[in-house]
């Protein structure tokens, strides 16, 4: 399954506002600890190594390593 990189969610703008309301009394570490769980929760519900490895190789910023 190759990494989807077209605009896939519907009402995306709904997604975002809920995903800032989620994090709104959050203080930065914990905004932090809830990102670093959807990501695991996410990656979880992907399962395929090699999508995974594109999607990290693609969100790392670019420089030195």
């Amino acid at each position: 399954m190759p990494l989807v990189l077209t605009p896939n969610i519907p009402d995306p703008d709904g997604f975002y506002q809920a995903l800032i309301d989620s994090q709104r009394d959050l203080d930065p570490d914990q905004a932090a600890l809830m990102n670093a769980r959807l990501v695991l929760l996410l990656a979880n519900h992907v399962g395929d190594r090699a999508v995974l490895a594109e999607a990290l190789a693609l969100a790392r910023p670019p420089g030195p390593a």
